[in-house]
């Protein structure tokens, strides 16, 4: 007997929860090889130093939507990272009014730190996948992504 409340069709976990799970379990993982490297960091904090290493400096806005929490979580999160010297808030040069979020050499020389633990991690959670594999997954969850993102 399933005792789901709301079992699928197929007896399986839905999209939405298996998504769910497996984003769970690579944010404990990367909480957990942050710790053994004494990196004094949660996962948000972490996923705004890579978005700022891989895309460069950005608003608290764009870097808000990047890691998908709202304004005021973004105001906080910049604030330890910032108390931490990880990066710095400057002016804009298009827009006074602006800021731009960006690195600063200690949190450049994190981000190189934890660099291949990242990857590792991330190695580990396909481990099981073939290059092909690897290839449609990423490929579907993106189209599942802009499906998700299109307006009607």
């Amino acid at each position: 007997m399933n005792n789901s409340v709301c079992p699928t069709p197929d007896g399986r976990d839905s999209l939405g929860s298996l998504i769910g799970m497996v984003r769970s379990e690579i944010v404990r993982a990367i909480e957990s090889a942050l710790a053994a490297q004494g990196a004094d960091l949660k996962f948000t904090q972490f996923h705004v130093l890579k978005r700022l290493a891989v895309f460069g400096p950005m608003s608290a806005t764009e870097l808000a939507r990047a890691v998908d929490v709202d304004g005021g979580a973004m105001t906080r999160q910049l604030d330890q990272l910032e108390a931490k010297g990880y990066l710095r808030r400057q002016p804009h040069q298009q827009d006074r009014r602006a800021l731009r979020i960006e690195l600063t050499e200690a949190g450049e020389a994190l981000w190189r730190h934890l660099y291949e633990s990242n990857v590792a991690t991330l190695e580990r959670a396909q481990r099981d996948l073939s290059a092909e594999e690897r290839e449609r997954l990423h490929d579907y969850l993106g189209r599942v992504l802009n499906a998700l993102r299109e307006k009607d």
